[in-house]
C-alpha cells in the first residue's frame, strides 16, 4: 500500500502537495471502506472533500463529511471501528478516540495515522501523525434532494449525495454562518458561482433556521441582495491564509478579491 502511495507522487512535486495526495488517498479508501460495509446507503456524502471526489475541483480537504438520512442500524462507534479495521487490512494503521455522546448532534472524530508520513518520506519521524477529520451530522436540515454517483478514483464505488443546488445551500450557511471564516468554503462558493449554480432555497431556509432560530425566507428576489450584504463582512486576506496549502493552482489565491467577487455576483445573479 505504502508503494501505492507514493505513485501519488512526481518527481517535482512539492512536499505539500504531496501531504494532501496522501490525505486525498486515504478520504478515498475511507468512502470504499464505507460502502462496501453498506454504509454508504444511509449517508449522504457533503462537503468541500464531496466536490473534489464528484467534480474534481482544484483545491484539496481534510475532512470527510457525511449527512444522516437513515438512523435505522446507524452506530457511528461501529462505523468507526470498520474504518480501523479497512485501513488495517490494506496495511495501515489508523487510530481514534470517537465521539458520539447522545447529546452531540454531529458525532466525528479525528482518524490518525503513525508513521505513515516517514514511510512515505514526507517526516523523519515516526511519531508524526496524519490525521483525517470524519464527522455525521445527525440531524441534518431538511430539504435537500440526492443524487447518486459512481465513483472511479483508485477504487470503484458508489455515494449518495446532494444535487449541486442543494450542496451549494448547504454551502452557504457554512460561508457565512460559521463561527470562523474558512477560506475553502469560499473557494467552494466561487467555484458554485463560476456555474451559475442557484442554491437549493428550502434547504438554505431551513438551514439557517435551524442555527440561527429564525427563516431569513430567501428566494430568487432577495438572494443577491443576501449576498452582497453578507459577503460585504468577510475578511478575504484571511480566507486566503487558511486556503492557500490546499491549492493545487496558488495563483487562484487572486479570486479572493472582494471587490472581484461583488462583481461576479452581481453578474450571475444579476436577474434576481
Amino acid at each position: 500500500m505504502i508503494e501505492i502511495l507514493k505513485k501519488q507522487f512526481t518527481g517535482n512535486m512539492p512536499a505539500e502537495e504531496k501531504l494532501n495526495r496522501v490525505r486525498e488517498f486515504l478520504q478515498i479508501m475511507a468512502l470504499k471502506i464505507l460502502y462496501d460495509k453498506g454504509a454508504l446507503n444511509n449517508l449522504v456524502f457533503v462537503g468541500g472533500t464531496a466536490l473534489r471526489v464528484l467534480y474534481d475541483i482544484r483545491r484539496f480537504s481534510e475532512d470527510i463529511d457525511f449527512s444522516l438520512i437513515q438512523k435505522k442500524d446507524y452506530d457511528f462507534l461501529e462505523l468507526n471501528a470498520e474504518l480501523l479495521r479497512g485501513f488495517k487490512l490494506n496495511g495501515l494503521s489508523a487510530e481514534s478516540n470517537p465521539k458520539d455522546k447522545k447529546e452531540n448532534t454531529v458525532h466525528g472524530t479525528f482518524l490518525k495515522f503513525s508513521g505513515l508520513l516517514k514511510e512515505v518520506g514526507l517526516s523523519a519521524l515516526d511519531s508524526q501523525k496524519l490525521s483525517i477529520k470524519f464527522e455525521i451530522d445527525t440531524n441534518p436540515p431538511k430539504g435537500g434532494h440526492l443524487a447518486s454517483t459512481l465513483v472511479n478514483k483508485t477504487y470503484i464505488f458508489n455515494v449518495t449525495h446532494f444535487d449541486l443546488p442543494s450542496a451549494f445551500a448547504t454551502k452557504l450557511h457554512a460561508c457565512f454562518y460559521r463561527k470562523f471564516t474558512k477560506g475553502r468554503d469560499f473557494y467552494d462558493f466561487i467555484w458554485y458561482m463560476g456555474r451559475k449554480v442557484k442554491p437549493n432555497y428550502v434547504l438554505l431556509n431551513n438551514a439557517i433556521e435551524q442555527t440561527e432560530g429564525s427563516n431569513p425566507h430567501l428566494n430568487e428576489g432577495n438572494f443577491k441582495e443576501f449576498l452582497l450584504k453578507n459577503t460585504e463582512r468577510i475578511d478575504f486576506n484571511q480566507a486566503k491564509k487558511d486556503v492557500e496549502r490546499f491549492l493545487e493552482d496558488k495563483s487562484e489565491l487572486r479570486l479572493f478579491d472582494k471587490k472581484l467577487i461583488t462583481s461576479s455576483i452581481d453578474s450571475v445573479y444579476s436577474g434576481q
